[in-house]
């Protein structure tokens, strides 16, 4: 049977120099690894008999605008081993000069969609994808709306009294 501490001493073995960092958070292993690294990993943990990740749940983008510049975008992905019960989470980190991923779409069939809305939402190039393009957003459309770059509403709005969003000191409602 599979626990945190067995998946995790077969990636180090196998991997160890391209691990970043790994943590359990809410009973779930964590993995943070190098990009280049990534579809080796992948494709070790699904042809592995042992560990046979063999479904992948989730992959998603992720934008972190105050992590330094080298870790600002990333990737998550959930994997599950259907035989074993066990879920793991692969994470990979990369600067905004150079959003290029490897596309596991070779590997998992289910990463397709996963990788084009990816895309679509962050900008991030999946090497390899065979389709990728825009999935939910117009293909005229300039930016990536997921990303944190933007005010999350209008600057120049006058409709708005900010006291009722509590943005503005400690307010005691008078009944």
């Amino acid at each position: 049977m599979l626990n945190n501490q067995i998946v995790a001493e077969r990636i180090q073995s196998k991997f160890s120099a391209s691990i970043v960092h790994s943590e359990e958070s809410y009973g779930m292993l964590s993995v943070t690894v190098a990009r280049e690294s990534i579809f080796e990993i992948v494709k070790f943990l699904r042809d592995d008999a042992d560990l046979q990740f063999n479904f992948m749940t989730d992959l998603c983008g992720i934008h972190y605008p105050d992590n330094p510049a080298k870790t600002e975008f990333g990737v998550v992905y959930h994997l599950h081993s259907w035989t074993n019960n066990f879920r793991l989470r692969l994470k990979i980190f990369f600067p905004r000069a150079d959003v290029r991923v490897p596309s596991m779409v070779p590997l998992f069939a289910t990463a397709n969609w996963m990788e084009r809305e990816t895309f679509d939402f962050f900008g991030f190039l999946f090497v390899g994808h065979p389709d990728l393009r825009r999935i939910l957003n117009v293909d005229e459309m300039d930016f990536f709306p997921l990303r944190k770059e933007y005010p999350l509403e209008e600057q120049t709005r006058t409709d708005k009294n900010d006291a009722m969003f509590g943005r503005e000191g400690n307010y005691v409602v008078k009944v």
